[in-house]
């Protein structure tokens, strides 16, 4: 693996890191604040939130990787309508895969509208929001890199002359 896609492969293991430990921050102060639990549906059981975001976390580091690898160094821009597919699908999997888990302890109508509640509650929409920061800065990060082209000089240290 070159050196880059090593480094943007370890940076998206850090970003995914960072997206779980800010989604269980958030998700606990929101849920402190507004006196609401993170999971409504007492009947749920204590497993659908950590599948939930587990595989929002998962959807993201996967999107993360991609872009990683499949795009060259030397083409690493930051493109904000990418970063937002990332934060939706996190968005979608966090609510798809709760509903998911619900619905192995329960019937499909109650999954259902399980799922419509999990995609209107303000902590989905808090982890898409969080989803679409953290690859903005990702790419970010990425078109930024100046490790292989030396540190930033100024204007009299060029060797144009």
């Amino acid at each position: 693996m070159p050196g880059f896609r090593k480094y943007a492969a370890t940076v998206a293991v850090f970003a995914a890191v960072l997206f779980a430990a800010l989604i269980v921050a958030l998700f606990g102060m929101i849920s402190l604040l507004a006196a609401v639990p993170v999971i409504g549906n007492p009947h749920a059981g204590e497993l659908v939130g950590p599948v939930a975001v587990a595989a929002a976390t998962l959807l993201l580091f996967g999107c993360l990787l991609s872009i990683a690898l499949r795009v060259p160094e030397d083409r690493q821009r930051i493109a904000p309508l990418t970063a937002l597919g990332v934060g939706a699908g996190a968005y979608v999997a966090y609510a798809f895969f709760g509903a998911i888990a619900y619905f192995f302890g329960h019937d499909a109508v109650g999954a259902l509208i399980f799922f419509g509640g999990l995609m209107t509650g303000p902590f989905a929409i808090t982890l898409g929001i969080v989803g679409f920061v953290i690859a903005l800065l990702y790419m970010v990060v990425l078109a930024s890199r100046v490790a292989d082209r030396g540190r930033p000089k100024w204007p009299w240290e060029r060797d144009d002359e």
